[in-house]
């Protein structure tokens, strides 16, 4: 199968019409009046970001959902999306029938199609890119930077699920077995992030600043507080834990690290001033997602565990380098 073939039977369908059938060298987009557009790319790596033998349907999945959450982040509306796609000399019609399947899938809830891109053939392992484009009112994206004093930092859904998800993964590529903690709900969620695009409302009426989760909680958490001048109080045991990461926690203390620090959780953390808290929980709720307050931007920092003890990091987050 040649590249035009291959675009066109599996590509060509999950299109726009700002995509102009992918027959054409660009796009064409014209954003919605009185709007900036802000855009993002991420880019995967067999083998760094997934497993050679992960599910295509999920590794299109997470390409997408990760770049979607940067958007929510910026509380910016999807409006589609540009995928650059490195092929191994090995890859075969049934792994890309389903990765169109799960790309396609993703993007129709997200409610956004395809742009355009590009297809390459690589000796190295298989690499994609994906480039979103969002808009957001004309000088209302939420920044990094711009939270206060005092604003409240509250995180969206629950943490640690992908990285202990990744760590059961590795145990059974590597011949080790599950974990007596492993389950399957954990894997799906390092697989298949939930971009909290229903929480955009909600940023922007609230939110000073934002940022998703990808990177590890406690260091994106400083981040955010960094970039804004300032330091974190968090409190750990406030933390919100699915059913399943608390099982594990319960069973092996020792994954507190890889919970708080690992990544790959694409939950929104976003400060909130004090007079607007109500609101914000209050929004939250009729978005049917779950916010918690964990914290608050302050001079100092202070990260105090469930026993009202410090604690400290030696690694605060998922680094590339």
């Amino acid at each position: 199968m040649n590249e035009t073939d291959l675009i066109a039977r599996y590509f060509a369908p999950l299109a726009g019409p700002e995509g102009l059938g992918l027959g054409d060298d660009a796009a064409l987009l014209a954003p919605p009046e009185g709007c900036d557009l802000v855009l993002t790319a991420d880019a995967l790596v067999a083998g760094r970001h997934f497993f050679a033998d992960d599910p295509s349907e999920s590794v299109a999945t997470k390409a997408l959902g990760v770049n979607l959450s940067d958007l929510a982040a910026k509380g910016a509306e999807p409006l589609g999306f540009l995928l650059t796609l490195a092929l191994p000399r090995d890859w075969t019609e049934a792994w890309l029938e389903d990765f169109a399947k799960g790309l396609g899938a993703a993007a129709r809830a997200a409610g956004i199609a395809l742009f355009g891109g590009d297809t390459v053939s690589t000796p190295g392992p298989l690499t994609l890119s994906i480039t979103a484009l969002g808009a957001v009112p004309r000088g209302r994206m939420i920044r990094r930077a711009g939270a206060r004093l005092g604003d409240l930092l509250y995180v969206s859904g629950t943490i640690g699920d992908a990285a202990l998800g990744l760590i059961q993964r590795r145990a059974r590529v590597e011949g080790r077995g599950a974990p007596a903690w492993a389950d399957d709900f954990l894997v799906e969620r390092y697989w298949r992030p939930r971009p909290r695009l229903a929480l955009i409302p909600a940023l922007r009426q609230c939110a000073s600043a934002a940022l998703d989760v990808s990177d590890g909680l406690i260091g994106d958490a400083r981040a955010l507080a960094r970039a804004s001048g300032a330091a974190v109080e968090l409190n750990l045991a406030r933390v919100p834990l699915s059913p399943a990461a608390g099982a594990a926690l319960a069973a092996d203390p020792t994954l507190s690290d890889a919970v708080l620090t690992g990544g790959d959780d694409y939950e929104i953390l976003c400060a909130v001033a004090p007079d607007h808290a109500v609101g914000f929980e209050e929004s939250a709720e009729a978005a049917r997602v779950a916010v918690t307050r964990i914290g608050r931007i302050a001079e100092g920092e202070s990260i105090l565990g469930s026993d009202g003890a410090p604690v400290f990091f030696g690694r605060d987050r998922f680094s590339h380098f």
